[in-house]
């Protein structure tokens, strides 16, 4: 199954310095939409040869769960994925992702850091296999079969001019480098703390959900990344007496 997407005062809820110990989580980002911006600016078959041998489940979940193209073994599927991306928009943004995201050794470290963090508190957390990827500027992360998928389109930051067309100023601060990061621990503990099934068609519940799950996160970052009410209401619930874990919290 796949999950496709978008100040705690008076807490005393413990993270150890990031000074920890060596065998901590140590993620590296699997380059994906290199090899994807390759094939979709040159044509190079060998490119989409490895797209198609090497991150298989990266190029179904792309071309047939983002951009619904079809299925990844119909006939006329390359025609279709390249003929997607011809608009001069799309090219124009694949050279933009290549620019801003050369060097992405800034996000392992803080997708290192941060998972680490979380799995003091969550000791069974299985951590995802992580990878960029160029979407069509619609999803942000995708998560499923232990994968968690970075849209690199989607954070090209607030200025980006076709942001500026087609996304409200509160989206488009969200549409940064800042919050991959965020956004990342958020969609995985949504995908393994989801909302019972029975509860997922009432509005009020995905919201108090949710704000459980980005209070957790700010807690992680070490910084209020996310702000609403439902968040304030998690940290006037979780004061220093709370003995809360974060598996009861993210399951009561």
């Amino acid at each position: 199954m796949f999950f496709v997407m978008m100040v705690c005062v008076g807490c005393e809820w413990q993270l150890k310095p990031k000074n920890r110990d060596a065998g901590d989580v140590q993620i590296s980002i699997e380059r994906y939409d290199r090899v994807e911006n390759l094939y979709l600016t040159t044509g190079d078959y060998s490119a989409l040869q490895q797209m198609k041998m090497t991150y298989p489940m990266q190029t179904r979940t792309l071309i047939e769960d983002m951009l619904r193209l079809g299925k990844v073994n119909a006939p006329d599927i390359n025609v279709k994925f390249l003929h997607f991306f011809e608009d001069s928009t799309l090219q124009h943004m694949l050279g933009d992702v290549q620019q801003q995201y050369s060097d992405i050794s800034d996000l392992e470290a803080a997708l290192s850091d941060a998972f680490g963090r979380l799995k003091e508190k969550l000791p069974t957390l299985e951590i995802p296999l992580v990878y960029t990827q160029i979407g069509s500027f619609d999803q942000s992360i995708v998560v499923g079969n232990g994968t968690l998928g970075i849209s690199l389109d989607k954070y090209l930051g607030e200025d980006y001019p076709f942001y500026q067309k087609h996304y409200s100023v509160e989206q488009r601060r969200m549409m940064v480098r800042d919050m991959i990061v965020p956004d990342c621990l958020a969609f995985y503990l949504l995908s393994v703390y989801p909302l019972p099934q029975r509860l997922a068609h009432d509005q009020a519940e995905r919201d108090r959900h949710m704000g459980r799950i980005q209070w957790i996160v700010n807690e992680v970052m070490g910084r209020p990344v996310f702000s609403n009410v439902f968040v304030d209401s998690v940290s006037r619930m979780m004061k220093p007496n709370s003995q809360l874990t974060i598996d009861q919290l993210l399951t009561k």
